[in-house]
């Protein structure tokens, strides 16, 4: 069984756009997401928009949680309640262990911007096979805020006095 070891500075992330609507073209959330996690150093392995489909999510899903090389999966869009946000649906039956308090942390932050529209979020976030997966509403500002507030520390491995990057580099590939 080999290790993979992820260095501090830099992790592997591939992020998801989940929507029915937005093109490569359209697509302000998920670029800013690419954008900033190159800004803090991060390598951007993969950028797919998918339609808000459980299956079609579950699967690409699946294929990055199994790839050695992602470190994190940064999904932006279908956490809302509208009849065919269903991301959440698709990503928490993936997770070995739930991060409560991203989605807890990301409302408080998102509430003080505004204010009671926050509880129509329903980001989450997770681990699947020591891959780090945060799920963040489909608005640039709400990635913005979650980047800004959550992620890029907890994806810093200088970040005191904790953060993911120690959980990464447990992360174990099968032979």
């Amino acid at each position: 069984m080999a290790t993979h070891t992820t260095n501090a500075s830099t992790l592997g992330v591939a992020v998801l756009t989940v929507s029915d609507t937005r093109t490569e073209e359209t697509d302000s959330s998920g670029q800013f997401l690419v954008d900033a996690l190159r800004e803090a150093g991060h390598q951007s392995l993969d950028k797919v928009i998918l339609p808000d489909d459980v299956y079609q999510i579950r699967a690409l899903l699946s294929v990055w949680i199994a790839d050695a090389e992602v470190d994190a999966i940064m999904v932006t869009g279908g956490t809302g309640f509208s009849g065919r946000d269903s991301t959440p649906e698709a990503v928490v039956p993936l997770f070995d262990k739930s991060i409560d308090g991203f989605g807890e942390v990301f409302r408080a932050l998102s509430y003080a911007e505004i204010g009671s529209s926050s509880i129509q979020s329903r980001a989450v976030a997770g681990f699947a096979n020591n891959t780090v997966i945060f799920c963040m509403p489909g608005s640039t500002g709400a990635c913005r805020t979650a980047w800004d507030g959550l992620i890029r520390e907890q994806l810093d491995g200088t970040h005191k006095p904790c953060n993911f990057v120690g959980v990464l580099n447990t992360r174990t590939e099968q032979p």
